[in-house]
């Protein structure tokens, strides 16, 4: 898997951070140790696109003709853990764009987030929750630590129902508590749900970016529909016209209900619809708020 460039470019200014090395409310930066923008210089590296021009080395380009940045070294002990669901109801895209699915735009979101943890010289693993059984990628850190995850992420597809309690018991013995810990999926199980506030309630730090389809948020359906759990099967015939109305307040009101839980449990939680620009959710955790215009 590869980060388009505009995507990567889109990282530049975002940072992983942890509420719990910054004393307070908000997601400050953890003291880490890394390589990046510090004071003491450590080692060049090639030029990559979104890196900042004026962190390029112009006096060594002038004698080599080609681009290096300068890193220097900061402390740094952040641990991230990335987690994905990639249960059946993960491969529903919207009718407009059906190679884009929102398990794909949750490997797109992983490659992100570990792209900036290996920015920082931070560890990280991914677990992949599906069927089948967990898809692990132990901790460890750079480059070839990068292309195990992304690797893991071709490998990664969507299918069946979430492990059981049993299989998913290797992650409360790799992930650490302290860890920093994001959850990519579409917030509909609630076994994963309880997994995500148990993780909180016991020392993890964890995040949630819940992906929908603009399908769900749009209802734009005409006629009679008829809908499929692709996970138990079960088939449900409507009127759309009908049904629409009452389709979006409920549904409204379950994510609202979603996000007042995951808010009392100490989950920064977020959502990220598939129409929308790909980086909004990382900005709304890593970066700076979006303006209010520029949501929808």
């Amino acid at each position: 898997m590869r980060l388009p460039d505009e995507l990567r470019a889109s990282l530049r200014d975002l940072h992983l951070r942890a509420r719990s090395a910054a004393g307070g409310d908000g997601l400050g930066m953890h003291a880490s140790r890394s390589r990046g923008a510090g004071l003491e210089f450590a080692q060049y590296r090639g030029y990559e696109p979104g890196d900042e021009p004026r962190r390029i080395d112009w006096k060594l380009y002038a004698r080599s003709d080609r681009y290096f940045v300068r890193e220097a070294e900061r402390d740094s002990p952040l641990t991230l853990w990335v987690v994905i669901d990639a249960s059946a109801s993960m491969a529903v895209a919207d009718p407009d764009r059906p190679d884009f699915s929102k398990l794909q735009a949750a490997k797109l979101l992983a490659a992100c987030v570990i792209e900036l943890a290996l920015r920082q010289g931070d560890r990280f693993g991914l677990i992949g929750l599906s069927a089948a059984a967990l898809a692990l990628v132990a901790e460890g850190g750079g480059p070839r630590q990068r292309d195990r995850c992304l690797l893991e992420l071709d490998r990664l597809a969507s299918g069946g129902q979430l492990p059981t309690a049993e299989q998913l018991r290797p992650l409360w013995e790799r992930i650490r508590p302290g860890s920093l810990v994001l959850f990519l999926g579409d917030g509909f199980d609630g076994d994963l749900t309880d997994l995500i506030q148990r993780l909180a309630a016991a020392r993890r730090e964890v995040l949630s970016i819940q992906l929908l389809s603009a399908a769900e948020r749009d209802f734009p359906f005409k006629g009679g529909t008829r809908f499929r759990d692709p996970e138990t099967g079960v088939e449900l015939r409507v009127d759309a016209a009908a049904a629409r109305q009452d389709f979006i307040e409920r549904f409204a009101a379950a994510r609202a209900a979603l996000a007042r839980s995951m808010a009392a449990a100490g989950v920064l939680h977020v959502e990220h619809v598939l129409d929308r620009p790909l980086d909004e959710p990382l900005r709304r955790l890593f970066g700076t708020a979006l303006p209010a215009r520029e949501r929808r």
